[in-house]
Parts: structure tokens; C-alpha cells; sequence
């Protein structure tokens, strides 16, 4: 493959990575706030579908219909599902942006410039490359966020149903048990800092 297909590949490979994590779960299990920040399972998949619409949308002329997310009263409103948005049309969405962006990889070269306003000045016209990489890394970043909140829920982890990755029959309580002793000892001996080498 050259090098724009491997790069595509590994965009298609995380998005879907991240898509299957929502299978199988409640309505609610899907919209919950897990985190502080109120990360959950459906704002993620909303997130990354419009991150791409708005990467291989607008920004290389190919305004994408799904571009327009911005919400000047609510800064996180592609973090979450509205009342009215179903997990169905997060899914939906997250298919017709991931269409599109693939639409503009396939048509565009590595070395097409586009236009992204709110990067610096002195970033704002990337080549088709470094917007294909800063994309696969923050959907990697978002299915990294997805495999451990869906871990918290059900115990399911993996690239993909039924490639956990996880060796059957690991004694996985006595696992945390060991490292929350490690943890626990270590700030009990009073250990600070560790010195380069140690």
C-alpha cells in the first residue's frame, strides 16, 4: 500500500474500533457521564463524526451538510446526545461523516493544501498528510477513552467484538490487587521523585 492508503486504513481501522464500543449497551449505559468531565460512550462517537466532517469538509473545499456543530452557548454540545438525537442517529451521523472524510482522502493527494480558521496563523494551510494525521490521532485518542469507559461498564475491551486481546483466565482481581499493593507500599516507604536511572 502507499503511503496514503496505510494512513487511511489505520483512520478506518480506530474509527471502527471505536463505533463497536456502543454495541450492545442501554440507552442509558451509552449517554451516562462516566468521567468528571462528563465523558461518555455516544458524545465520543458524536465528537469524532463531526471532527471528521469538519477536517475533510470545509477544509479542503468539500463542505460536508454534518459541519455544522458549533454551539455558541454550549461549548461541549458535540460531547453528548441531545434528547432528541437517538444512539441511531449518532450512528448514522458517525457513517455519513466517516463516508465523506473517505470520500476526500480517496479524491484528494497527500500534498493538497487546505484551510483550517482556527488553527495559528502560521498553521493554518496543512497538506491533506498532516490533517490525515492529526485526525488519526485524536479518533485514536477518543477509542482509547471508549475502550476503557466501555471496560468500566461490561468488562469488554478489544479492537473488535471478540478480539479482547485479554488471556483467558488471568487472575485479573489478584492483577489489580498486586499493583494496588505496589502503588500502596511505594507511597508508604515515602518515595518521592526518582532519579533518572533509578
Amino acid at each position: 500500500m502507499d503511503d496514503k492508503a496505510v494512513l487511511h486504513h489505520y483512520l478506518r481501522r480506530t474509527r471502527e474500533a471505536l463505533l463497536w464500543k456502543l454495541e450492545g449497551l442501554s440507552e442509558r449505559d451509552l449517554r451516562l457521564p462516566r468521567t468528571p468531565s462528563g465523558t461518555n460512550l455516544l458524545g465520543l462517537a458524536k465528537h469524532v463524526a463531526l471532527v471528521q466532517a469538519g477536517y475533510f469538509g470545509s477544509v479542503f473545499g468539500r463542505p460536508s451538510p454534518d459541519e455544522a456543530w458549533g454551539d455558541d452557548d454550549d461549548p461541549n454540545a458535540d460531547l453528548y446526545a441531545t434528547a432528541s438525537e437517538t444512539p441511531d442517529d449518532i450512528r448514522d451521523l458517525y457513517a455519513r461523516c466517516a463516508a465523506h472524510a473517505d470520500a476526500t482522502i480517496e479524491t484528494l493527494e497527500l500534498d493538497a493544501v487546505g484551510e483550517v480558521p482556527w488553527w495559528p496563523a502560521d498553521r493554518r494551510h496543512p497538506t491533506l498528510l498532516r490533517v490525515l494525521v492529526h485526525v488519526i490521532t485524536d479518533v485514536s485518542r477518543h477509542a482509547g477513552h471508549a475502550d476503557i469507559l466501555r471496560e468500566g461498564i461490561d468488562g469488554a475491551t478489544g479492537l473488535q467484538e471478540g478480539n479482547d486481546n485479554i488471556p483467558a483466565g488471568y487472575d485479573w482481581p489478584g492483577y489489580v490487587d498486586s499493583l494496588t499493593a505496589l502503588a500502596d507500599g511505594v507511597e508508604a516507604a515515602g518515595a518521592g521523585p526518582r532519579e533518572e536511572g533509578q
